[in-house]
């Protein structure tokens, strides 16, 4: 766990906690950040859609995209349209560093 640590990944909370297709809000070193658990790995993105400031974590989750509760507006969690942070899951925790 301290190599991570040493890499920049900061501790965000159990995986566990993250239902499939869902997102989470966490706070990471004062910024709100979206987890969300996908079929086959993790995306994590600032919670705040770019458009109108929706919450992200609260969307619909399908095929790797996001859509804003706010507007309908449909997010590529792999695009550029949001800012993306690292994340990875380590013996049942998730670790963010943050782009």
């Amino acid at each position: 766990m301290t190599a991570i640590v040493e890499t920049g990944y900061l501790p965000v909370g159990a995986a566990d906690d993250v239902p499939l297709l869902e997102g989470r809000s966490v706070t990471v070193a004062g910024r709100r950040i979206a987890v969300f658990r996908l079929p086959d790995g993790w995306a994590a993105v600032d919670a705040a859609c770019p458009h109108r400031g929706g919450p992200l974590q609260d969307g619909i989750v399908a095929d790797w995209c996001v859509t804003c509760p706010l507007h309908n507006r449909r997010y590529d969690l792999q695009g550029d349209d949001l800012v993306r942070h690292e994340i990875v899951e380590r013996a049942g925790a998730l670790w963010v560093r943050l782009a």
